[in-house]
């Protein structure tokens, strides 16, 4: 005969069975609410533990102290600190777009900050050595690399030096603008090298024209001197040749094409040196 139970045991049952899920589920899932750690504390100490933990290169942990620290103390002391402390985490951790963006974020929140000169610093520096999966293990060189970021960087750093004249970090972020500099331009020659292996001349003239025009100050100048003769050259065009031949001979006396001393390995793909001293 079948039993039927009162309407508390049935509630009571019903309550055990949720609770017996609820605790299976957080055995398997976890708590959904976990205990924070940091509840309470003040921002000196939120502030201590994120630079703790970017001493022992846990930048995650120090990431997410610095952004709790923002949150709970907007107006604190250490707020605005904390927000370049984040981006100086992602720079460390190779994250050069978020740091970028917390850089970004920065300067628009505070224009007038003292510290905007090492902002602008550090946006440099995100996208400096910036290489993708790719790159990393083809190990490709930087100038055979997009050159989007190369230009991002060097933006930045331009930027700090016509800004902060003064300030102490101009003297590293030059340097690193005349490398990326002379990047850009070998990256120009590189393509140029690619358009003059297809006999694509005239991309490639177009090519070194850019270079002449944009970076007249870098090391790629001879190069580029050099592949326009060769360009003229293969296009017939003796006038236009002879003329870029003064100029190489003027600026690069000492250039192999010019003193006829060419290792047979350069002969290759500028054929017309064969030629010239015949």
């Amino acid at each position: 005969m079948l039993r039927i139970l009162p309407l508390n045991a049935l509630l009571t049952r019903a309550f055990i069975f949720i609770a017996a899920l609820t605790l299976s589920a957080c055995a398997i899932f976890g708590d959904p609410n976990p205990l924070d750690e940091t509840k309470g504390w003040p921002e000196q100490r939120l502030y201590a533990a994120g630079q703790e933990k970017m001493m022992d290169k846990n930048y995650d942990k120090a990431i997410e102290y610095f952004q709790k620290l923002e949150a709970r103390y907007p107006h604190g002391a250490y707020a605005t600190q904390a927000q370049l402390e984040v981006a100086y985490a992602y720079y460390k951790k190779s994250e050069p777009v978020l740091c970028m963006s917390a850089v970004d974020r920065f300067i628009k929140l505070h224009p007038n900050h003292p510290n905007l000169d090492y902002a602008y610093y550090l946006k440099g520096l995100a996208t400096f050595n910036e290489r993708g999966i790719i790159e990393k293990y083809t190990k490709q060189e930087i100038n055979d690399r997009d050159p989007k970021t190369l230009r991002v960087s060097f933006n930045a750093f331009k930027e700090l030096v016509e800004r902060y004249p003064n300030s102490r970090y101009v003297k590293d972020a030059t340097q690193r603008m005349i490398f990326l500099v002379n990047t850009l331009a070998m990256h120009e020659m590189h393509v140029a090298r690619y358009y003059m292996q297809r006999k694509a001349y005239v991309a490639a003239l177009n090519r070194t024209k850019y270079v002449l025009e944009t970076y007249p100050n870098s090391s790629a100048v001879e190069e580029a001197l050099v592949t326009m003769v060769s360009a003229y050259d293969a296009m017939g065009m003796d006038d236009l040749k002879q003329d870029t031949l003064r100029i190489l001979k003027t600026n690069y006396p000492e250039n192999p094409m010019v003193t006829g001393k060419i290792a047979e390995d350069e002969k290759v793909w500028w054929k017309f040196w064969e030629s010239l001293y015949q």
